[in-house]
């Protein structure tokens, strides 16, 4: 990734169009709207309160998308990647309470994403509705608005897996003319009302909130937010982009929104007693302002802008959920890489996770109206928490006193914007916050279920495989014990100093003695190189007792049974490992290589109640974060196994500790027979 955009380019700028700015670039195909909405109805809208709003829009798209996350926040990247878990990630050792931020606001913006295709998309057709192009019509009825919005954001959905990069080439072009085509639009509109440039002056924003034009009062915020929701989504694509080309095109972006604003004010300001339009509180005035010659195509950009305005949240979110896998904060999940830049992925869960729950949202809500009531309260949630973590990231490059102030100052300007979109909550925002909530018990169960897991995991549970290399090569030569297998293969994975699960070793040793011919104890590493594919072979001074570290590129299969049998066949060509040979095979030419066995040990939660080291509480835990692992991506699909001899078993979360109980018991059942007797 770093190799082909760290420097800027035209190419990569034009990339960036298409993937980072969808979001925060269709706003204004709603924000308005909702504006009107709030002041009743469009006679009863003053200069003063249009001219105020559009001040409130550009100091907020100012001071939070282009100080906060433009000039501050993009400093804080990970290798190259941004967004709240990468930025939790930068700071996590300093406190253990910052997991919290992380893990809210990463649950909230994964919410959000799931309105904001259906808003984006719903607000660019609802612009068809009474329009004829030659001998098409369409009618004035929601539901045909509702029907063909399905259509689109179902066939988003499907893309998605050809991978960004794609689509950003694609879009790319798009929104260079979507952005373009605002600006334009928005210059000619306000020479109509030069007055509306007096909105620059921040005296305006701060006085439309206290003036009795203002009928909202403090929370016109909410609708005002609505401008910068893509700001969040803009620093976690950073990592697809990189920040060059995020600096390089933002002022064209920023200029291109906030000339379209003051054009769609000029507009309302000239038309708010216009017959026409003077009793209407439902009208979209980026559509209105238009001349009907331009009406046809600002409906096919703006669909097609909304469209990549989805894709920005959903690109965002399978960054997130890969964030989160690595930070243990979500399951592990297939991930797929469609190009051969490494942070580029596509993840199918997530991605029909957000289909079915957005295709939810839009036929519960049905019109971009009673979306735009919802929209916003999660995000707000999402930036807070991404201000608690900026202040640690501060703190660690400048003095701790100073980082407390820039972190304030941003605070409570979003918790009034928090303040201000909680009345939303009853207009549909309960939506979003349980869908959040949904997410964030996910992700505290797996992520403090581990960590409760680990809690009661003591060093007795990891044994070294050096100590029992004796016992397997006799177990092997035993010939009183009938063969299991010529290979028996255990995905596990090998720590420094050749620590093992003692799990692994209960099973070949304890459960019922498994004879092989060799013992493979395999690990799988993932590499940033796209098509590397090595390994390394220790045989611990033995001829069948293996350790094998698997080293595969990003954007190579899983596929551990290919690459072991071509080990095996290259070990016993070089003599390491004796010739397993074979008396049958269906092709009349037997082989060198024998059968192989693979065996996956699943945790066993069903023990848990009978330890009681463990409270209640953590009981829950654990077996929710075993119940989560045992529902999405499983060991057999992950490495690749579909067709290979698996063995599946199950064994004691915590042998030592069931094994010390079982000691106790028994002591205190031989103490009772012996007073007895």
């Amino acid at each position: 990734m770093k190799a082909k955009f760290d420097k800027l380019s035209f190419a990569g700028m034009l990339i960036t169009l298409g993937i980072v700015y969808g979001d925060i670039g269709t706003s204004p195909l709603y924000v308005m709207n909702a504006i009107i909405g709030d002041a009743g109805k469009m006679s009863d809208i003053t200069p003063d309160y249009i001219v105020g709003s559009i001040s409130l829009i550009i100091w907020t798209l100012m001071i939070i998308t282009t100080v906060k996350y433009v000039l501050i926040t993009m400093k804080a990247d990970n290798n190259g990647e941004g967004g709240i878990f990468a930025l939790y990630a930068l700071v996590r050792r300093r406190a253990k309470w910052l997991v919290w931020p992380a893990l809210i606001g990463g649950a909230a913006l994964l919410a959000d994403g799931t309105l904001t295709p259906a808003v984006t998309v719903t607000s660019a057709v609802e612009g068809l509705k009474g329009q004829s192009f030659g001998a098409i019509s369409f009618s004035n009825s929601q539901q045909d608005v509702v029907i063909i919005t399905s259509c689109v954001l179902l066939v988003l959905f499907i893309i998605q897996r050809f991978g960004t990069g794609i689509i950003g080439n694609s879009f790319g072009p798009v929104m260079l003319v979507w952005f373009s085509f605002l600006a334009i639009m928005g210059i000619i509109n306000l020479l109509h009302y030069p007055m509306i440039l007096k909105a620059f002056n921040p005296i305006y924003a701060v006085r439309i909130l206290f003036s009795p034009t203002n009928k909202s009062g403090i929370f016109i915020l909410g609708s005002i937010f609505l401008a910068t929701t893509g700001a969040e989504a803009l620093y976690s694509d950073m990592g697809h982009v990189g920040k060059k080309n995020i600096y390089g095109t933002w002022p064209f972006v920023y200029i291109s929104l906030i000339l379209n604003y003051l054009g769609q004010g000029a507009w309302i300001i000239k038309n708010s007693h216009n017959p026409a339009f003077a009793g209407l509180k439902n009208l979209n005035p980026f559509y209105d302002m238009l001349p009907s010659s331009l009406r046809g195509f600002a409906i096919a950009i703006a669909a097609l802008a909304a469209i990549i305005a989805s894709q920005a949240l959903i690109t965002g979110s399978f960054t997130l959920v890969d964030e989160a896998i690595g930070l243990k904060f979500l399951p592990r999940m297939i991930v797929k890489h469609p190009s051969n830049v490494r942070s580029q992925i596509y993840i199918a869960t997530v991605n029909w996770f957000l289909c079915i729950v957005t295709f939810i949202v839009l036929w519960f809500f049905r019109s971009s109206e009673r979306m735009e009531s919802a929209y916003g309260l999660a995000i707000t949630i999402t930036m807070l928490m991404t201000t608690l973590l900026l202040f640690e990231f501060l703190s660690s490059k400048i003095k701790r006193v100073f980082a407390f102030f820039i972190a304030l100052f941003f605070a409570v300007i979003e918790f009034t914007f928090f303040l201000a979109s909680v009345v939303k909550f009853v207009h549909g925002g309960y939506v979003t916050l349980i869908i959040m909530l949904s997410i964030l018990l996910v992700m505290i169960l797996w992520y403090f279920g581990n960590k409760r897991r680990d809690h009661y995991e003591k060093e007795s549970e990891y044994v070294s495989l050096l100590d029992y290399r004796k016992q397997l090569s006799e177990l092997s030569n035993d010939d009183s014990i009938p063969l299991y297998t010529s290979n028996l293969v255990y995905m596990t994975k090998i720590k420094n100093d050749y620590q093992i699960k003692r799990s692994t070793m209960y099973s070949i040793l304890d459960k019922e003695p498994k004879r092989a011919k060799v013992y493979w104890f395999v690990t799988v590493n993932e590499t940033n190189n796209p098509y590397e594919s090595n390994y390394t072979v220790d045989l611990l001074d033995t001829k069948n007792v293996v350790d094998i570290q698997l080293y595969l590129g990003f954007r190579k299969q899983q596929s551990v049974s290919i690459y072991l049998h071509q080990i095996v066949h290259y070990l016993i060509e070089q003599g390491v490992i004796d010739p397993q040979k074979q008396h049958y095979s269906s092709t009349n030419v037997p082989g060198n290589v024998g059968d192989f066995k693979f065996v996956i040990i699943n945790e066993r939660p069903s023990d848990l109640a009978l330890n009681s080291e463990i409270n209640a509480f953590d009981r829950q835990l654990i077996s929710g974060r075993i119940f989560l692992q045992n529902i999405t991506a499983s060991p057999i699909s992950w490495y690749g196994l579909e067709f290979s001899n698996v063995i599946e078993e199950s064994s004691p979360l915590f042998i030592t500790m069931q094994h010390d109980q079982y000691l106790v018991q028994r002591k205190i059942y031989h103490s009772i027979h012996s007073r007895k007797k």
